[in-house]
């Protein structure tokens, strides 16, 4: 089969551009209407996304205050909203992000198998450590746990989470009501897990799904990302501003997966791309200068202090002056690393950065028409940057619309996209493979041995 592009759309009600609440398409309380996030599940199944992304914080703020943020202090948990939506979508895939810190396997586990259930097959977990000092202290903690300990915890979280969704083999109910055997007692099994962070027994009181259990999605770019995502993701967010830096992400993921022995054709990579689109550049660029004039100053501020870690003070700062230096701090290392690149390469005064990056957080911004788009996303999946990208409007709903009715069917002109979903699951339409049960795969080797 030739190899097509994969999308996600990332679809925050509230918007993805810090001031998208403002703009005049925009509903004011998108961020929790259940009715608009209906709108925008159909709207992205209507363009043939693979999945639905919405990631998620634990803390209403950026930096540790509540100065800034406005529409982003407020939203729906996704894998209670994806619930939802799911009965009224068809083909559409569902992922929302979970923390491996905050959360134990076993309630995790649950609410997404519960959710690939409902779905038929269409949830996505995006494992997240979860990097800001407010999240710690809505958690009894005075501040965060250290990178390394966080990620090592993940690592064993995913692990523990895997086992659990394999409690129940494929085939182990029955459900016969002549003999009144409901499951097959050998195709249930204990988990049994005991190690550095978790001690479970099991099994989990929830079956496997027709996808076998939810697609495992990932963001981390630091080394302990790049090695967790590497070992343990089906699909792979992250964020670059040039095809070559995203190049050597790919490369690396995809040789540290086949070290470990996995497919690295299993092994999905998805920048992010936030797209201002137009039928002509001249129009791409009234929408991108729009938006940007909408910015308080005060939300700008407090974007750049959040995504380098909550400790960068600009009070009293010249904004149109430079960034001042960075101390690393424990939270998002690799984002921080992005934001001093950002400013750097482009020699961005503070009030040039928090416009650049207002619209993706430190994704890949392009403003063009259909082709322009079309052009980039082009280069980037046929020169080892990408398998895909997780598409983020700067604004909704005309941000996911001017996407889906013009860069859509550009792609599809030249082949790069599919005419309709190959399949139901999240999974079939990725291009991922089944995972079979463990224990069932025990089974067949041990008869295959006698």
């Amino acid at each position: 089969m030739t190899r097509k592009i994969r999308l996600g759309a990332f679809l925050p009600g509230g918007g993805q551009h810090i001031a998208a609440w403002r703009h005049p398409d925009s509903p004011a309380d998108g961020a929790t209407s259940f009715a608009f996030h209906l709108a925008l599940a159909q709207e992205a199944e209507r363009g043939l996304f693979d999945a639905y992304f919405l990631a998620d914080g634990l803390a209403i703020a950026f930096g540790g205050g509540i100065e800034g943020g406005n529409a982003k202090v407020a939203g729906f948990e996704p894998v209670t909203l994806f619930s939802a939506l799911a009965p009224f979508t068809r083909n559409l895939g569902f992922i929302a992000t979970a923390s491996t810190t905050y959360e134990e396997p076993y309630n995790l586990a649950r609410k997404f198998a519960s959710l690939d259930l409902i779905s038929g097959g269409r949830a996505g977990w995006n494992v997240v450590t979860t990097a800001t000092e407010s999240a710690a202290q809505n958690f009894n903690l005075d501040q965060q746990y250290p990178h390394a300990w966080r990620y090592r915890r993940a690592a064993e979280h995913v692990e523990v989470v895997k086992k659990l969704w394999d409690s129940f083999e494929d085939d182990a109910f029955i459900r016969d009501k002549e003999t009144g055997v409901f499951f097959d007692t050998a195709k249930v099994h204990f988990t049994d897990h005991e190690g550095e962070h978790f001690k479970i027994r099991g099994p989990l009181n929830v079956s496997r799904s027709p996808q076998g259990h939810p697609v495992i999605v990932q963001a981390g770019q630091s080394e302990d990302g790049r090695g967790l995502a590497a070992a343990t993701a089906e699909v792979i967010f992250t964020a670059h501003q040039r095809l070559d830096t995203a190049r050597e992400f790919y490369r690396d993921i995809k040789a540290r997966a086949r070290g470990l022995g996995r497919n690295p054709d299993h092994v999905l990579i998805m920048p992010g791309v936030s797209p201002f689109v137009g039928r002509t550049e001249a129009e791409a660029r009234e929408k991108y200068e729009r938006l940007t004039g909408l910015i308080l100053e005060e939300d700008g501020i407090a974007l750049i202090k959040g995504l380098t870690g909550g400790t960068l003070d600009l009070s009293g700062a010249d904004l149109d002056g430079p960034l001042p230096p960075l101390d690393p701090t424990e939270g998002m290392k690799s984002r921080q690393a992005l934001i001093r690149q950002i400013a750097d390469e482009n020699g961005f005064t503070i009030r040039q950065l928090y416009q650049w990056i207002a619209s993706a957080r430190g994704h890949f911004t392009v403003v063009g028409s259909a082709e322009q788009i079309a052009d980039t996303l082009q280069e980037w999946f046929e020169n080892e940057g990408a398998d895909g990208f997780n598409i983020l409007p700067p604004w909704l709903p005309t941000g996911l619309s001017d996407f889906v009715d013009l860069v859509i069917p550009e792609l599809q002109r030249r082949g790069l996209f599919r005419t309709a979903y190959e399949g139901h699951t999240l999974r079939e339409n990725l291009g991922l493979p089944f995972p079979e049960n463990r224990w069932a795969v025990a089974r067949r080797s041990t008869q295959a041995a006698e």
